[in-house]
């Protein structure tokens, strides 16, 4: 008797590939040299800003990213958790390291705050970790000037 296998979750990355208001992390994520860090094993957190969170950066803030690959790398691994934190985790915490090295602000005052941007959609469960949704790019503060 042959054995079904489910089908696997898909990645963080198929996720926000077939949810259609990532296009601008997707393009900004493989500008970058980032996909395969995404579809690896994880676990993972992915706080993902929406198209719209980066049609709000001022002029040609993006632009100047997405031919900056070096700071680009650094933004996006901004967004990066280590391990699964749901909203349950976090609504626990005040802070959380990211990838890129340094530390996110977490307020629970009004929802879920994530430094200045607001979490809209908590728990997207992907195969290797959890996306939530956030309304602005997270810059660290030391390119917040730039």
């Amino acid at each position: 008797m042959a054995v079904i296998e489910p089908d696997p979750m898909p990645n963080l990355v198929e996720v926000a590939e077939t949810t259609g208001s990532f296009k601008t992390l997707i393009k900004a994520v493989e500008t970058a040299g980032l996909k395969e860090f995404l579809e690896s094993e994880g676990p993972m957190t992915v706080l993902a800003p929406t198209d719209d969170a980066f049609a709000k950066l001022p002029g040609d803030t993006l632009n100047d990213l997405l031919e900056d690959i070096p700071t680009l790398k650094r933004v996006l691994m901004y967004h990066v958790l280590s391990g699964d934190a749901r909203s349950d985790d976090l609504i626990q915490i005040d802070e959380a390291p990211t990838t890129e090295g340094s530390v996110v602000a977490i307020n629970h005052e009004n929802g879920i705050q994530v430094n200045d941007a607001r979490v809209v959609q908590t728990d997207i469960l992907t195969d290797n970790g959890v996306i939530h949704v956030i309304d602005a790019v997270l810059m660290p503060a030391i390119l917040a000037g730039h």
